[in-house]
């Protein structure tokens, strides 16, 4: 017997659609869309055993009834960046605890990096770990497979055995593949596959020189007293006159660091973006962070935009030429095979200020950078150069960011800091909101999701767009308790999530 669930009185909100309605749900996947003002479920009803007659389903059959209350229901959101830490490092984080995360934060899909213990490097592996998500029965999970074997930097042979279909996205995130040569073959053999390449973009020969300017960072912050993500307790005093010269020369030598990691960030995306050209593969830049790094990918996108306008200007005008309230809608790369290029950007580079109190003190690869770096992002969110918000969902345990290792959990307040930062703030439409979080991501992955629409999977989310709350992170899901947004008041907050029509998820 058919599974049938019905969502009434809700604000349905997706890239192309902002008004009261309904949905309809049919065995996991969307039957029909009302619009309305849909209140009484027993009219509704009656209208969704309409549509079920046409598909032959008795009419008998029972309808799950879900109020939404007024609440915005969204399809579900798609982060192309987290770490499970899944193998071997589950004293950070596990399938389990990552999944519930994942559901709290409204995430549908999620895409897993390969820097674990051991390293995911064959296809094998990946579909393990795939299986052992989907029988948790939350978030849906791809895993990603290494650029190079165990992170090794140089045998690409394991590619070849990897295919679109299971393994959508190979990476070596984490770090960049240092040699050019190894990279283009890498790329060569995805643009042959037409596997999205992810790039950590960071040279590694640049890399390295930033290392003993945050050891000596580090060193300090303990001495004082300060924690791995740059705050102190209730007795810290930053006026005393032995701690405000140890701020300054934290501050100093992270600024240093940071530096040479924008220098590398910058000549890596370069590189990358060079190297797919030549190998006729889709890359995407992972975790854009500098204005020069949004620059090149912008004048790399805006190159292909004059190719697809010289072989066809009507098509072309067709696909870009979208204007909402002064922004651009703009549709997210292709993904079939041959060169192209997208990006995303993190919650935490889009919100928090590198140069701020105390976030020059808070660790992350990549760093959190200037104001004007934050300004570029957010306005390459504006014009489209952005494709998607990923969160780099990074946890560890208290010890480790003790220790600095680089990092914030994300996947639990990612969609509070966007609908914050962007909406509320800086007055982005909403839809634009639902569109990098949702229905862009799923056309880079290939996925029938992201949109309200009779046919898409059924993977579903409810928020509460106006709800503030206070982030405690001791009542994560996530084991990563380390968040620079640390009892910070946010405003927009997850209620469900029904992942093919199941509600697993509700705060």
């Amino acid at each position: 017997m058919s599974r049938v669930v019905l969502i009434y009185n809700a604000r349905l909100l997706d890239e192309s659609m902002d008004t009261p309605g309904a949905v309809l749900v049919m065995d996991g996947k969307i039957r029909s869309v009302f619009q309305g003002y849909y209140t009484n479920s027993e009219t509704l009803e009656k209208m969704a055993h309409s549509v079920l007659a046409e598909d032959g389903v008795d009419e008998k059959t029972s309808i799950e009834l879900h109020n939404a209350h007024g609440l915005t229901l969204t399809p579900a959101f798609i982060d192309m960046h987290v770490h499970l830490r899944y193998p071997g490092q589950t004293q950070k984080e596990d399938l389990t605890s990552g999944l519930h995360a994942a559901a709290a934060g409204g995430y549908g899909t999620i895409v897993a990096m390969p820097n674990t213990n051991p390293v995911v490097s064959s296809i094998e592996m990946a579909m393990k770990i795939e299986r052992e998500a989907a029988a948790i029965g939350l978030t849906h999970l791809f895993q990603t497979v290494s650029l190079t074997k165990n992170f090794g930097g140089t045998d690409t042979s394991h590619l070849d055995f990897v295919e679109k279909q299971y393994v959508p996205v190979i990476t070596e995130d984490g770090r960049d593949v240092p040699t050019s040569g190894v990279m283009l073959e890498a790329m060569t053999k995805a643009g042959e596959k037409g596997l999205i390449v992810s790039c950590h973009s960071e040279d590694m020969t640049l890399g390295p020189l930033a290392k003993p300017f945050r050891a000596e960072a580090l060193e300090i912050m303990k001495g004082v007293g300060l924690s791995a993500w740059g705050t102190g307790d209730e007795d810290f005093d930053a006026d005393d006159e032995a701690n405000a010269e140890a701020l300054d020369r934290i501050d100093l030598a992270l600024t240093k660091a940071n530096e040479i990691l924008a220098l590398a960030e910058d000549v890596a995306t370069v590189r990358n973006i060079m190297l797919a050209k030549e190998a006729d593969c889709h890359v995407h830049i992972a975790h854009v962070s500098t204005a020069v790094s949004i620059n090149a990918v912008r004048e790399a996108k805006n190159e292909l935009y004059d190719e697809e306008m010289d072989y066809n200007a009507d098509e072309a005008d067709a696909a870009y030429q979208a204007f909402e309230d002064g922004e651009k809608f703009a549709p997210t790369t292709r993904t079939e095979k041959g060169f192209s290029v997208s990006c995303e950007v993190t919650p935490h580079h889009l919100a928090l200020c590198g140069t701020d109190e105390p976030y020059i003190r808070a660790l992350v690869n990549p760093p959190l950078r200037s104001e004007d770096d934050r300004v570029a992002v957010l306005e390459a969110l504006r014009d489209g150069t952005v494709d998607v918000i990923s969160t780099d969902h990074a946890p560890h345990t208290l010890d480790d960011k003790a220790a600095g290792a680089p990092g914030f959990t994300g996947l639990e307040t990612a969609y509070g800091v966007c609908n914050s930062v962007l909406v509320k703030d800086n007055q982005f439409n909403p839809r634009r909101l639902s569109q990098l979080m949702s229905a862009a991501p799923a056309r880079l992955l290939g996925l029938h999701k992201g949109l309200l629409r009779a046919g898409y999977d059924a993977d579903l989310t409810i928020v509460d767009p106006d709800e503030e709350w206070t982030v405690d992170s001791s009542k994560f899901y996530s084991k990563g308790k380390a968040t620079p947004f640390e009892g910070r008041t946010l405003t927009g907050k997850v209620k469900y999530l029904f992942i093919d029509g199941r509600l697993v998820f509700e705060s």
